[in-house]
């Protein structure tokens, strides 16, 4: 069973509806014994850093996350669910991540030219780091997905893709069987699934 976490922000269900597509069963829940138990968990999030990070921690959701990680079980972020990974998060100050991934997730405003728009919104192609990571096992260096978003991860040695938008910009992490994707893969068709897939292909 995958448990995707609901602590009141996320594009839950259409996760829920890429992972049935999948043939895999998955629960949207914010029920800390039910995570507990998942075999896998997914944390989505769409939104602010820091009311995100408060969100998950008033409901006690954040203790969970970091035992399902330290615990061994495979886990994904998704958007700003994968930012909440990171050590903190530098939207409207300063707030601490669950300091699973190392690195800070700053504003793209800045780190790219101004004549490009924020957020960066739309299709961008994947271009792996190193050796190609297990979560890309069903795709290729150059497939696109969908991404929405105006901050990004800096300063981590476990970058695994970046995509170009004025620079090379992260676009997806892991440490261990803790996984991260700034783009949607939940919006991001056959590319996306796949990449779905290799995450519950990944071994428990």
């Amino acid at each position: 069973m995958i448990a995707i976490v609901d602590y009141g922000v996320g594009n839950l269900f259409s996760l829920q509806c890429s992972l049935r597509a999948l043939k895999q069963n998955s629960v949207v829940t914010g029920d800390t014994q039910q995570i507990a138990s998942a075999d896998r968990v997914i944390l989505p999030g769409v939104g602010a850093f820091g009311d995100a990070a408060n969100k998950l921690r008033a409901r006690g959701l954040d203790q969970v996350v970091v035992q399902t990680a330290r615990a061994g079980k495979p886990l994904l972020g998704v958007c700003l669910g994968m930012q909440l990974l990171f050590e903190e998060g530098l939207e409207f100050g300063r707030h601490a991540g669950l300091g699973l991934l190392p690195g800070q997730v700053t504003p793209l405003q800045g780190h790219i030219p101004d004549t490009l728009k924020i957020p960066q919104i739309g299709w961008n192609a994947l271009h792996f780091q190193g050796k190609k990571h297990a979560m890309f096992r069903h795709v290729r260096e150059g497939d696109c997905v969908y991404f929405v978003h105006s901050y990004h991860a800096v300063n981590s040695p476990c970058v695994t893709a970046t995509c170009e938008y004025g620079g090379p910009i992260t676009a997806a992490a892991a440490q261990g069987k803790v996984w991260g994707c700034q783009f949607h893969p939940e919006k991001s068709g056959d590319v996306g699934l796949n990449i779905l897939r290799a995450f519950c292909e990944e071994e428990l």
